[in-house]
């Protein structure tokens, strides 16, 4: 095999990013209050679902301090066999400038409500947050401090990829979960929907397949409502434009069909798509 030859083929290979993660079914959990009821355990049952990706709190900024916000209460209990995933959101503006200690005092709050709560067998951690070019070098360096201390508790660091965020540098994680959601602009609803549209998600899909992350997917089954202008306006995404969007960036990167999420558990979101609609989604 001549040089050249050799040299092409593992330039081939090292375009695909293979995403070293195990074929599995989750869901984001972002409410105040953890309590199941039997719909929503049944959901949990019935699609395979042992990874739940729970908000524990944002952290916004009061007083020039980033500060916790919105702390979750565990008033129920976790299913057998299901995992939790400590999530925090981070406000892009706590990363305008650095923050001696907080990525210490975010772990450690965490790890503090783990064994406040009898929440058991955590591996990972997760951050969000909608940084920006401004905001990029500060949330790199915070996310690196969390990934260290994480790891100094046995627990992997992901974070959230929104498509924009595909054109920056990569960030310091174990992983990314690209949000295929929020993807237009709310001022423009009369045109496009801003939960969802194809036409919004079509320039970033060559991004997606060389994007060099490992990375997750997760799709929205929630239903958008705000007063925009004084207007009450309200939006939902249909099934098949979801399933569309699905198919275009497994299409591109057949990588993201592994590890796949929907965007929240809820009862009102489980009751918003049939089951084949869901069967579709998580399908692999």
């Amino acid at each position: 095999m001549s040089w050249m030859l050799l040299l092409m083929l593992l330039l081939a290979f090292g375009c695909r990013q293979e995403e070293p993660m195990a074929v599995e079914n989750a869901v984001y959990y972002w409410r105040t209050e953890w309590q199941l009821d039997s719909t929503e355990v049944d959901f949990l049952s019935r699609y395979d679902i042992h990874k739940v990706y729970c908000r524990y709190f944002d952290v916004v900024m009061a007083d020039s301090v980033p500060v916790p916000n919105a702390t979750i209460t565990f008033d129920g209990e976790v299913p057998q066999g299901v995992e939790i995933i400590p999530t925090v959101y981070i406000t892009e503006d706590c990363m305008h400038q650095r923050h001696s200690g907080l990525a210490d005092r975010l772990v450690s709050r965490i790890l503090q409500m783990n064994k406040t709560n009898d929440i058991n067998g955590t591996r990972e951690l997760q951050i969000d947050c909608d940084y920006t070019a401004r905001s990029l070098h500060t949330y790199y360096d915070f996310l690196s401090e969390v990934r260290k201390l994480a790891a100094d508790q046995g627990l992997r660091l992901s974070t959230t990829i929104r498509l924009h965020q595909l054109s920056m540098p990569v960030p310091p994680a174990d992983y990314g979960v690209l949000m295929v959601y929020n993807t237009g602009d709310p001022r423009k609803f009369m045109e496009r929907n801003p939960i969802l549209d194809m036409r919004d998600v079509q320039p970033y899909l060559p991004k997606v397949d060389d994007y060099p992350l490992p990375l997750a997917a997760a799709y929205p089954v929630y239903r958008w409502q705000r007063t925009i202008h004084g207007v009450n306006v309200e939006h939902e995404v249909t099934a098949e434009e979801i399933l569309q969007v699905k198919e275009a960036l497994e299409k591109q990167r057949p990588g993201l069909r592994r590890t796949i999420l929907t965007y929240h558990l809820d009862n009102e979101n489980i009751n918003r798509y049939k089951p084949k609609t869901y069967e579709a989604i998580y399908h692999h």
